[in-house]
């Protein structure tokens, strides 16, 4: 089996609400469709993340072609090695990384339907039956956070996320409508994205955890140098947990090494594939770190990927992250478990074990033409 089929389809997806928060302000989706066919007739599908620009990514995958066409697609990391080598993208890490994890996402997607199987198989198989997503909550007034969290809560959401880093005064009163909505029992989730100084974090940090409880608190300062993370852990009770700043395997694994976190918020479109994903998560857990999965704004094909590791990680935390709930549409056939509710099961169907829609990717694919991307910046 070779691949002799190579397309690329940027497309965007408005999200229900923007995404709004102390780095970005968003409006929706943009991201890179991968297709490879085989010659036996076989399709692959994978997604790529576009990051701060589209065309940067589209160029990289261009250039990564010529390493893809006529390969065997079970050859997934002799793929690898000649793109990031001797095509030289380990020179250009970041966006190397966020373009072949579309194509290394097909390749698997090609080699789970070659044998039948779903991919969470070909990664040691299913730990466990469902994996937990949180609740991405839209910053607001107290209550307009409260009416989401009731919404959550009826919905049976256990895990509440939000924004932090831009206004400490209104984010304590959300957090207060939040822990109030929830109860004692929910888990509560905060993001500065690197807003904070040291003292700001110890300080909002141990305020925050004693009035509400906070279950972990995401990259509340500079991801390095990483010596600012290990100080905070010294100075808060607070769980933190590690994203900006996890842009390369050796990024990962310094901060594996550092200690400098309780959890790794990372995936498969950082790293560059899902086998770098699935390995330095299992270094993380012989080093007694906890993995959550990252979404950087995604659509169906990566969500499902990362649900298939995530089926078969053994140091996975509750309240995995998605951004299916907030999407208006996808490019999916049928809709994710996620865009509706908290949970989602085993995957049977080969490969990713979902179907594009090929209309549906047009459309988008149109919008994408027509708009452009949705910038970070620009919601």
């Amino acid at each position: 089996m070779k691949i002799v089929g190579f397309e690329t389809c940027p497309v965007s997806v408005p999200y229900s609400h923007a995404e709004r928060s102390a780095r970005v302000r968003r409006g929706g989706v943009s991201d890179v469709i991968v297709k490879l066919t085989t010659d036996s007739g076989l399709v692959g599908w994978g997604e790529s993340c576009c990051g701060a620009d589209t065309a940067s990514i589209i160029a990289a995958l261009y250039a990564m072609k010529p390493f893809v066409i006529g390969r065997d697609p079970w050859d997934t990391e002799a793929i690898a090695r000649d793109v990031y080598k001797t095509g030289l993208w380990d020179y250009r890490i970041n966006t190397g990384n966020f373009a072949f994890a579309g194509i290394d996402m097909a390749l698997w997607d090609l080699c789970g339907k070659d044998c039948g199987k779903p991919l969470y198989t070909l990664f040691g198989g299913a730990l466990r039956e469902a994996v937990d997503y949180f609740f991405y909550l839209a910053v607001g007034t107290p209550e307009e956070v409260a009416a989401q969290c009731r919404d959550g809560v009826e919905r049976g959401y256990r895990c509440y996320y939000i924004k932090v880093g831009v206004d400490s005064e209104a984010e304590e009163a959300m957090l207060a409508a939040i822990r109030d909505t929830i109860g004692p029992t929910g888990k509560i989730r905060i993001d500065a994205n690197e807003a904070w100084s040291l003292a700001q974090a110890t300080r909002l940090l141990n305020r925050w955890n004693e009035s509400f409880g906070i279950d972990f608190a995401e990259a509340p300062v500079k991801a390095f140098p990483l010596h600012l993370m290990q100080d905070l852990r010294r100075m808060t009770p607070v769980a933190l947990c590690a994203n900006e700043g996890l842009g390369s395997e050796a990024d990962v694994l310094r901060t594996i090494e550092a200690s400098a976190a309780e959890v790794l918020c990372f995936s498969s479109y950082w790293v560059g594939s899902l086998r770098r994903f699935h390995t330095l998560a299992h270094l993380a857990h012989l080093n007694g770190i906890a993995v959550c999965k990252h979404t950087h704004g995604e659509l169906g094909l990566a969500a499902a990927a990362g649900q298939h590791l995530l089926l078969a990680l053994p140091n996975i935390v509750d309240g995995a992250q998605q951004t299916a709930a907030i999407m208006t549409d996808d490019i999916l056939t049928e809709q994710l478990p996620i865009a509706t509710g908290p949970s989602w099961g085993r995957i049977e169907h080969p490969g990713l074990g979902v179907e594009v829609d090929e209309d549906k990717l047009r459309h988008f694919a149109k919008a994408f033409e027509r708009d452009g991307q949705f910038l970070p910046y620009s919601a």
